[in-house]
């Protein structure tokens, strides 16, 4: 048995094939870890949560901003960005089940010495502490007030953590660190508008994962959502969005033995 993490598909159903076919994936004995941004800017987000959704426990997946952005406008949130390519879910008539599976996917998965969730955490969160609060969210998704979590999702602030938070601001910080961040100043406060290279990071600001962490971390950060980035990797640290919807590459990691797979968009 093999496990695979793949980087941000973004409705590039057929590259997804192409990995898998690449990779020779056999969902009856290996497993997939896929780190969120299943759909949208790409043409066949509806295919890429069907192919998912049908691969059952064999695929382990995170929720990316973009997952979100369709559970938030399938609850009503009326903003559409031009570049918007989730009417074809939103239309779909399996519609709703595939919105009731994307709403019961974590925002983080913790197994062995590996993490995957979709962007970053803050430098004052232990893993066992990111996990509490992931669970957090999770309860909000799936609980009678969905809706309303949803619809009062969106928006930058608060910037930063602060454990007397509550409500609708607390969930909110959690989700943009997980699914938002690339940039944080050193005590932790996020800069969500900055989504260049790291080199050109917002003033007083450093890559999140360039954070003087409070406490020290045993796990290596399996993630994706920065394209700027690209594919890259340092100790306790492996980014897999290498622009596949932009032009780039679909990038998967055999972390069993740290190979790398590719293919084109």
């Amino acid at each position: 048995m093999a496990t695979y993490a793949i980087g941000d598909i973004q409705g590039c159903h057929d590259a997804l094939q192409r990995l898998l076919a690449k990779i020779s994936f056999d969902p009856a004995a290996d497993r997939l870890w896929v780190v969120g941004d299943l759909v949208n800017r790409g043409p066949q987000s509806v295919q890429v949560l069907r192919a998912l959704r049908e691969m059952g426990d064999s695929a382990k997946v995170v929720l990316g901003n973009h997952d979100l952005y369709l559970l938030m406008l399938g609850a009503g949130d009326k903003r559409r960005d031009k570049d918007d390519t989730l009417y074809q879910v939103l239309e779909a008539p399996d519609r709703d089940e595939l919105l009731h599976w994307l709403s019961g996917l974590p925002l983080m998965h913790v197994e062995g010495d590996h993490v995957m969730l979709h962007a970053g955490l803050l430098p004052q969160w232990t893993i066992s502490r990111a996990q509490a609060l992931a669970a957090e969210v999770s309860a909000a998704l799936t609980g009678p007030d969905a809706r309303q979590f949803l619809l009062h999702l969106a928006g930058d602030r608060p910037d930063r953590w602060d454990e007397s938070l509550k409500g609708w601001p607390r969930l909110r910080v959690i989700v943009n660190a997980m699914t938002r961040m690339r940039f944080c100043t050193p005590d932790g406060r996020m800069a969500l508008r900055g989504k260049g290279p790291p080199h050109k990071a917002p003033a007083g600001t450093v890559p999140w994962f360039a954070a003087p962490d409070r406490f020290n971390r045993t796990h290596t950060i399996v993630c994706g959502h920065w394209s700027a980035l690209g594919f890259y990797r340092t100790e306790g640290l492996l980014a897999l969005d290498s622009g596949c919807v932009w032009g780039g590459k679909l990038t998967a990691v055999r972390l069993d033995d740290d190979e790398v797979f590719q293919v084109p968009a």
